[in-house]
């Protein structure tokens, strides 16, 4: 359809929209304005109501400050945690980008944990090194989210607007952003380039680390803009989350940061069990973590594990979010174990980028966790999702103004996506993915959970944001499950229990997922340039 005046209520203009204000958002919003760009970010909710917030951790990087780390060693750990789906070229410029991105970061005012006039670093599963530097004790999304923010107070951001749709021009370029303010208003903004830093989909799961954005609606419109999603099936569960009971929503996170300084995993009996299960034990990469701990549950009947922890001095010091989380369950970490489960967290796939962000759409662009640029693979290695933020948010910004610079016929017509979409209950949604797409999916479960979505969906126009994130929640549902269906293996933290086996013969490739003519998801034969 053609975007004609009566189909919003006002239309404003700039160089570059940001969707997002998390840390590739924000940081590409920077260095956006610093070059002269005319900016405006928008986020659906308040500006510091993202997933960066709410990272605990830190952030993986080799600053060459400490003997026996290297980057070197850093891309082999993460290509290692990756499953052979990494794109190696992106592996290494993301890390190798990384020292100089967090060197900026800290002049923009972030604030990490010192000692001895030296960063203070700790270790995570995955890791072959302390080389993971954290602020806060274990607040340090929330610390790069306050030095981001407080750098850009002086931006244009919308608040309280969800992104609809990328609208295009007739040549199918990018050419602006339809939103909906928290009155279901509609407005128009035309820019030559869109960023999409929206973050993931982790409230496609009942149980989930992820605020309530998470809903998917980048990845959403990327694909009704025409562009193409890969690794959607590849959901990274994190291994702990305070376990305080059946819950729906976001968890307390219990950072892995706290096994990093020597933390164990017992069952009901007290037992250690990562021992022998991988050579790192219970600093193995998370998708290791994670299903021996569903695995555990399973033969004890527990509804979680413990994480150890009273062996660490200084807990409440060192790990205070956690800390505070704990008692305010009525757990006190210095002198019981921890209940723990696992539960969704990253989206290691989205909308298939390259490491400038550019997608298979022009002007359309993607940074962050929305975007798939081969730095993950088929797991996540831990804290590579702020390095990742950070260096592709600034490399992003060379590509747009790169590509501004380029000569593109002009044209004041705009092309809108068909308005309805389909779109089924959340709660539907999210118990059949949670019940049949978790940790151990098999190809009956996958049917299950795709014949329920689908008995599920109806044709809507969304009016307002809940309406936007329900259809981007109905979209990845389907994707998910067909990539899902479609990956007849074990790889990462895809976990196939009909094929334990990982399949590097016929399955060691990308899946591509693109929207048909009737708008589902359907698995493209193109393997993706770059997998290991």
């Amino acid at each position: 359809m053609t975007a004609h005046a009566a189909d919003r209520l006002w239309e404003a203009s700039a160089d570059l929209v940001v969707v997002g204000t998390g840390v590739a958002g924000l940081t590409a919003a920077l260095d956006a304005a610093e070059a002269g760009l005319r900016v405006v970010v928008v986020t659906k909710d308040a500006a510091d109501e993202g997933s960066t917030r709410w990272a605990q951790g830190g952030v993986a990087v080799v600053l060459g400050d400490l003997a026996g780390d290297s980057v070197e060693a850093h891309i082999a750990d993460t290509l290692a945690a990756g499953g052979g789906l990494n794109d190696e070229a992106a592996v290494a410029a993301i890390i190798r980008g990384g020292p100089a991105a967090v060197r900026r970061l800290r002049e923009r005012g972030a604030s990490f944990d010192a000692r001895g006039g030296r960063l203070d670093r700790t270790r995570e599963g995955g890791h072959s090194a302390f080389r993971v530097v954290h602020a806060g004790g274990d607040a340090t999304g929330a610390e790069v989210e306050r030095a981001l923010l407080a750098a850009a107070s002086g931006l244009a951001l919308l608040t309280g607007h969800v992104a609809v749709d990328a609208v295009r021009d007739a040549s199918g370029r990018a050419a602006g952003l339809s939103v909906l303010d928290d009155a279901g208003r509609p407005g128009l903004l035309r820019a030559p380039a869109v960023l999409l830093a929206s973050g993931g989909y982790g409230q496609l799961y009942a149980s989930t680390t992820n605020p309530g954005t998470s809903t998917g609606d980048g990845v959403a419109l990327a694909l009704r803009a025409g562009a193409t999603a890969a690794d959607l099936e590849f959901v990274q569960f994190h291994p702990t989350v305070l376990y305080t009971g059946p819950a729906v929503g976001r968890r307390p996170l219990v950072t892995e940061a706290v096994r990093g300084e020597g933390a164990v995993l017992r069952d009901r009996t007290g037992t250690r069990f990562m021992t022998g299960v991988h050579p790192l034990a219970d600093l193995a990469p998370r998708d290791v973590v994670a299903a021996a701990i569903t695995r555990r549950m399973a033969e004890t009947g527990a509804d979680a594990v413990y994480l150890d922890a009273t062996g660490l001095p200084g807990f409440a010091k060192r790990f205070p979010t956690v800390f505070a989380s704990c008692r305010e369950a009525g757990v006190d970490p210095r002198r019981e174990p921890i209940p723990v489960t696992p539960a969704a967290h990253y989206a290691c796939g989205g909308v298939v980028a390259d490491v400038d962000g550019r997608t298979s759409v022009p002007g359309l662009y993607a940074a962050g966790e929305v975007a798939r640029t081969g730095l993950h693979g088929a797991n996540r290695l831990a804290s590579n999702s702020l390095l990742e933020g950070l260096v592709t948010g600034e490399r992003v910004v060379r590509a747009v103004v790169a590509d501004l610079g380029t000569p593109r016929s002009a044209s004041s017509e705009l092309v809108l996506p068909a308005p309805a979409v389909g779109v089924a209950d959340r709660g539907v949604v999210q118990r059949a993915m949670s019940a049949f797409a978790g940790i151990g999916r098999d190809a009956a479960g996958l049917a299950v959970a795709s014949d329920v979505v689908e008995a599920a969906t109806q044709p809507a126009t969304p009016i307002d944001r809940a309406g936007v994130e329900d259809a981007a929640l109905t979209l990845l549902a389907q994707a998910v499950l067909a990539a899902a269906g479609t990956r007849r293996e074990t790889r990462g933290c895809h976990v196939r229990t009909d094929f334990p086996e990982r399949d590097d013969v016929w399955q060691r490739s990308s899946l591509p997922i693109s929207l048909d003519a009737s708008g589902r998801p359907v698995i493209g034969t193109d393997v993706l340039a770059g997998v290991a």
